[in-house]
């Protein structure tokens, strides 16, 4: 399987974390099926003629804008993503735009869309759109930030100069995973921002709410396997007890 297509049938784990949505959502959300086996067990099961390969734009995956991007029979032109091995930018983060109009400014990422490798950077790299335009109105002007490549349009800054460097990740003493600038070998801490989503600041903040499982609910064992079919367990829990002698069975 290639690298590019894993890329553009996953979801990346930065893009959703904000959304606080289950990975079984996502894919429900973002599902289209054109033929499916019927049930029986004349019909070979598990056979699925799906979408594979989705256009993943500045839309979440679970919008009605992805759904109109990706509507049955829409097909794009394959667009090729650089593999990254190890993700860096997270929320959060001060970067520095390299390109543009906005070449040298420094700003905070605001939003990470991992499968096409862009960052959308709070009020910079910006455009202008005209909406509602008609004959007797002009419509409406909306100003959007437009996605920049982590590869090469922006830089994490060094927070000991406030200065563009290149990074890579090692270990402290302690067995610590962090990323440091290799300009300067400071410590560029990761933003406490990352762990924010729309339902909370922080997850030890987070306060259950009566729609919420509990935790206890979650944590507490309702079932310990043992060796013996359905009919024995319920026997044992009926207090049957089977004295009957099985015949002797042979197998060649």
């Amino acid at each position: 399987m290639r690298i590019t297509n894993y890329l553009f049938t996953r979801v990346g784990k930065w893009s959703k974390q904000y959304s606080n949505l289950p990975d079984r959502y996502i894919k429900r959300a973002m599902e289209q099926v054109y033929w499916r086996n019927p049930e029986g067990i004349q019909y070979k099961p598990n056979t699925v003629v799906q979408r594979k390969k989705f256009l993943f734009s500045v839309h979440r995956p679970w919008t009605a804008q992805f759904r109109q991007d990706n509507a049955p029979g829409k097909l794009h032109a394959k667009i090729f993503v650089e593999p990254i091995k190890e993700w860096s930018h997270f929320r959060g983060d001060r970067v520095q735009i390299l390109v543009g109009k906005d070449k040298g400014k420094q700003g905070v990422i605001k939003e990470i869309i991992q499968e096409r490798n862009w960052v959308i950077v709070e009020g910079l790299n910006c455009e202008l759109k005209q909406l509602g335009q008609k004959e007797d109105f002009a419509g409406v002007w909306i100003k959007s930030e437009k996605p920049l490549l982590v590869t090469t349009e922006i830089s994490l800054v060094d927070p000991s100069d406030l200065a563009p460097t290149p990074i890579e990740w090692r270990y402290t003493e302690d067995g610590q995973r962090v990323r440091v600038s290799t300009r300067t070998g400071r410590i560029i801490p990761l933003p406490a921002s990352m762990e924010e989503t729309i339902d909370y600041k922080t997850k030890g903040t987070y306060k259950e709410q009566p729609k919420d499982t509990t935790a206890d609910a979650i944590s507490e064992i309702t079932f310990e396997p043992a060796l013996k079919t359905f009919e024995m367990d319920i026997m044992e829990k009926m207090g049957i007890r089977e004295e009957r002698i099985p015949p002797k069975s042979y197998w060649y």
